[in-house]
């Protein structure tokens, strides 16, 4: 499924940030974005080369100002740079399809990476400038046979592979600094969303101990659903990392605890293939919007009413859809504190929380798309798909 974007300021400014982090990662925003910051990226190379040409081999008292020559000069190092770059960039491209995964990169050792990262780009220096040197019209046999020649070519090369180390290591502290505010930004957001109200608990309690005075093993069982999602909300919470099978898992448990207080009032299933159940997922991002459904679309109805998830692959993203048949999205919101919601003021601030989650993890690749669906709501995530060979 192919999602259109419009280009907006966040996603060339995710766009960006993706290029310049450095992880072999899937790119923010369209692929050929990229390639336009590489473009940008080797013009703005070209200039330092330039300059330095000047200073080397400019003679003459007006050669500093003759701008036909800085043109030529320019041109011709643009070339270099140009080829070098494209060079590198589909090396990237290659080994990301290949082996250097964005999930095998994310488990490689420090000094894995460093040889990685910063022996890709020497490759391609050493494949692309004397490809380079050709296009821009000059012979580079004729250099090679002189002593002048190779001593140009070798001070070129040891430059370029310098500025590359270099380029390299002022990537990698940025993406490291991108890295430490992803993580900072998605602890909160997720310590925020995991928050259980009191009046949720002592509610769930209450209702427990009631049963016990009548319903005996009606009451067993609610407790057993309360044990089993309390069980898996704090191990997913605990983890830094989950999947669509445990975010289902939670889910499920969370919807059979409502069932038991709801009985007839609430409907719901669950379906996934098994490629979507295997694909990585932020923890608790996948809960709220099936607190939502039924907080705010099912709860405040009399009859109630069914709540369907599913998971899916569409070609290259992950699908996931809460779907209710209850009140829609332009019902009249729910006053806070009332029936039987988890810590949530109100669906607003779950959904700007899960927007903020994706935004941070993912950039403008992620989306979260609430619709009216006469009757109820769909709520639908769409994510890029994850490598999950081992």
């Amino acid at each position: 499924m192919q999602i259109t974007q419009p280009i907006t300021r966040s996603l060339l400014a995710a766009s960006w940030q993706s290029w310049i982090s450095n992880d072999n990662r899937h790119p923010a925003g369209p692929w050929w974005l990229q390639w336009v910051w590489t473009l940008l990226f080797c013009m703005g190379l070209a200039v330092p080369f330039t300059v330095m040409g000047f200073v080397a081999f400019a003679s003459g008292e007006g050669a500093w100002r003759n701008l036909a020559g800085w043109a030529y000069w320019y041109g011709k190092n643009l070339t270099v740079s140009l080829t070098i770059g494209v060079v590198i960039h589909l090396l990237f491209d290659i080994t990301r399809l290949w082996f250097a995964t964005p999930e095998r990169v994310a488990r490689w050792k420090n000094w894995q990476r460093t040889v990685f990262f910063s022996g890709l780009p020497m490759i391609g220096v050493v494949l692309g400038w004397p490809l380079g040197v050709q296009l821009a019209g000059s012979d580079i046999t004729v250099w090679i046979g002189s002593r002048a020649g190779n001593n140009i070519i070798v001070g070129t090369v040891l430059m370029s592979v310098m500025m590359t180390f270099l380029f390299h290591h002022f990537f990698a502290t940025k993406a490291k600094q991108v890295e430490a505010e992803r993580r900072a930004t998605e602890s909160q957001l997720r310590l925020l969303q995991a928050q259980i109200e009191p009046h949720f608990l002592f509610n769930t309690l209450a209702n427990v101990q009631s049963l016990l005075d009548h319903d005996l093993p009606k009451a067993k069982q609610m407790l057993q659903s309360f044990t089993d999602y309390l069980r898996a909300s704090l191990t997913t919470l605990r983890g830094e990392h989950s999947a669509v099978a445990q975010e289902l898992a939670l889910a499920q448990s969370y919807l059979e605890l409502l069932q038991a207080r709801m009985e007839d009032r609430l409907r719901f299933s669950i379906t996934a293939d098994d490629a979507a159940r295997a694909q990585p997922l932020p923890p608790l991002l996948l809960q709220p919007l099936v607190e939502n459904a039924v907080v705010h679309g099912l709860e405040p109805s009399i009859d109630g009413g069914s709540v369907r998830v599913s998971a899916r692959v569409e070609g290259a993203h992950l699908v996931l859809d809460v779907q209710d048949d209850g009140r829609g999205p332009d019902a009249p919101a729910r006053r806070s504190g009332s029936g039987t919601g988890t810590g949530k003021p109100g669906a607003g601030m779950a959904l700007d929380n899960i927007r903020q989650r994706l935004l941070a993890r993912y950039g403008p690749a992620a989306t979260l798309d609430i619709r009216a669906m006469h009757p109820g709501t769909l709520a639908r995530i769409t994510l890029p798909l994850q490598d999950t060979t081992p």
